[in-house]
């Protein structure tokens, strides 16, 4: 899995949260520390300890760059790796709203892009990343990036640049949606008489266990929901509400991720 990046090296530029789970999951998987060089302006105790060349010179040819700075740091990030642009140098971006086209642009029109948006639950090793390249990425380089992107959780293949946008509403800022349901649960239960304890732990439970049983099970959503649904009972009063056309979860849902989508694509402008 890391022969390539073994002989010749990988260069982080970044090492916050996105970057770090990455880096430890590598690291586990058994990637040398040897063979990693990180710049970032202010390293982690946790990334001092981990042996990796930081802050160092880089290496002539690395087989990989991973970019996972902050969108407003790229502008002065990004330059300083211009050498390896017009190569066989791959570049990985994890960076939000920064489009192939930049890269392009800074590093130079024959550089070999990736694209990618990973979630927050990548901490965890649960996350989702969607990816896409640019006409000079092929099947290996794209195999080389999931295996990487493989260490934080499962990965997509989008068809086209155009789908990132959609993919940020969805999963990029669906998290932030899934802990909101799990707050809305919990105050619903408070009006109900239960301590603000007893229902935040009810709630996390149930959508963390729900959640869980969806992604594991050969049945679809739809047929789980019908499953817990007895006719005439508790969960079909309260399907009632949530699922009316009007103002229940599928006309919240869509237009919560349509607006989502529409600033990604501002952002990205």
């Amino acid at each position: 899995m890391f022969d390539t990046i073994k002989s010749r090296g990988l260069v982080l530029l970044g090492c916050g949260k996105m970057g770090s789970a990455m880096l430890e999951g590598w690291l586990k998987q058994g990637l040398p520390a040897a063979s990693v060089w990180v710049k970032d302006p202010f390293p982690s105790d946790w990334l001092k300890a981990q042996g990796v060349h930081l802050n160092e010179a880089l290496p002539e040819s690395p087989a990989l760059v991973l970019v996972a700075v902050k969108p407003q740091m790229m502008e002065e990030a990004l330059p300083v790796l211009k050498t390896y642009g017009n190569g066989d140098t791959i570049f990985l971006s994890v960076a939000a709203g920064t489009t192939i086209a930049h890269y392009e642009n800074v590093l130079g029109a024959q550089t070999p892009v990736i694209r990618s948006i990973p979630n927050t639950p990548a901490a965890i090793g649960r996350g989702i990343t969607g990816l896409i390249g640019n006409s000079h990425i092929d099947e290996a380089g794209l195999q080389l990036a999931e295996n990487l992107l493989s260490a934080i959780g499962q990965t997509v293949r989008l068809d086209n640049e155009g789908q990132m946008d959609a993919v940020t509403a969805m999963s990029g800022s669906g998290p932030a949606y899934v802990f909101h349901l799990i707050e809305a649960m919990a105050a619903a239960g408070e009006a109900q008489g239960l301590s603000p304890e007893l229902s935040m732990a009810l709630a996390k439970a149930t959508v963390g266990g729900a959640g869980q049983l969806a992604e594991d099970s050969a049945e679809t959503p739809t047929q789980l929901r019908i499953n817990v649904t007895s006719p005439n009972g508790t969960t079909q009063a309260a399907l009632e509400v949530l699922m009316d056309d009007t103002r229940g979860f599928p006309v919240l849902m869509r237009d919560a991720v349509d607006a989502a989508t529409k600033r990604s694509k501002e952002l990205g402008a």
